[in-house]
């Protein structure tokens, strides 16, 4: 992010408008608000998911668990009676690793692309991720299998074959940042901005676009559907808010990214946290994070505050 900004405007001026680096992100705010004995928690899908689960956060259906060699050849019994379903590495990161089947027909596995899999290839897979293959640091992991989230229509045209997520920066509790990312062609159905999605900077008062880039650049109609990027507008985005508020007690995490979906049987649902959140989200929304991030700061007992008083807060504010 930094060399893009370095291409177009002095360092002073990004200082001024309050752009945050990697360097105060990881020392300022991860490093003091993150206790890393906490960082497991989010690190490790599947402990994500208990924790939600306790907290009463809606999260995709748990379909299995693979954590042996030996158990690979449970997988097709596992997603039988699924219609469609995701295997993903709990330790996985960037997006590394995962894989959405839509449909089983005649012994066969579609990708949303159409292209089609074995079972010995989707075996194959599982034992790719158990041997770390995907996981941060090469790490032997686990694979999760869980039901297929299919996203809400409203995202008919916003998006290329994936599904879209919200990503919603949490400060001591208080949504204080949020963008959309949209799948394309190049990102291979895969809503990582890294890998040529589309981030769409949301307002925080009203889950409506304020601005759209790919690859740092801004853009207004989506690359593949020519739908315009800037007519978007998330619904039920209170209780999306909500379940990003509330993961700051659930995690304990000062400092936090929480990844959502929009089902469109179930609405809302937590996808993921993420301890060390990128800063692609400042380039997205045109704003630097750390004006918003102060505010917060200079706010005394917060934590008497409930999470609606929060949200309240950051919506009157953080426009």
């Amino acid at each position: 992010m930094w060399q893009f900004w370095q291409r177009f405007i002095h360092p002073g001026h990004l200082n001024r408008q309050g752009v945050m680096g990697m360097n105060r992100r990881n020392i300022a705010y991860i490093g003091r608000y993150n206790p890393r004995r906490l960082f497991p928690l989010v690190d490790d899908k599947l402990k994500t998911k208990r924790l939600a689960l306790a907290a009463g956060v809606k999260v995709p259906e748990l379909l299995g668990v693979i954590d042996s060699q030996h158990d690979v050849r449970r997988l097709a019994q596992l997603v039988r009676e699924a219609p469609g379903f995701c295997l993903k590495p709990a330790k996985g990161a960037g997006g590394k690793g995962i894989l959405v089947i839509i449909r089983e027909q005649g012994g066969l596995y579609y990708k949303t692309s159409g292209q089609t899999l074995t079972l010995a290839e989707l075996q194959r897979h599982v034992s790719n991720i158990l041997a770390g293959l995907f996981s941060l640091g090469g790490a032997s992991d686990v694979a999760l299998i869980e039901g297929l989230i299919r996203a809400d229509p409203v995202f008919d045209g916003y998006t290329y074959e994936g599904v879209p997520d919200a990503r919603v920066i949490v400060f001591r509790g208080f949504p204080v940042m949020a963008m959309m990312r949209l799948s394309t062609a190049e990102s291979q159905g895969k809503a990582n901005l890294h890998q040529g999605a589309v981030g769409v900077g949301l307002g925080i008062s009203s889950g409506q676009a304020v601005r759209a880039v790919q690859h740092d650049h801004p853009v207004r109609l989506h690359p593949d559907t020519g739908k315009d990027l800037l007519g978007l507008k998330v619904p039920q985005w209170g209780e999306l808010l909500k379940i990003a508020g509330d993961c700051y007690e659930m995690s304990g995490l000062g400092y936090l990214g929480a990844d959502l979906v929009l089902d469109q049987q179930r609405g809302p649902v937590l996808l993921e946290l993420n301890a060390r959140p990128g800063l692609s989200i400042q380039i997205a929304n045109h704003q630097g994070l750390l004006p918003r991030l102060r505010r917060i700061e200079s706010l005394e007992n917060t934590d008497r505050l409930t999470t609606e008083q929060r949200l309240d807060y950051a919506r009157e504010h953080f426009r």
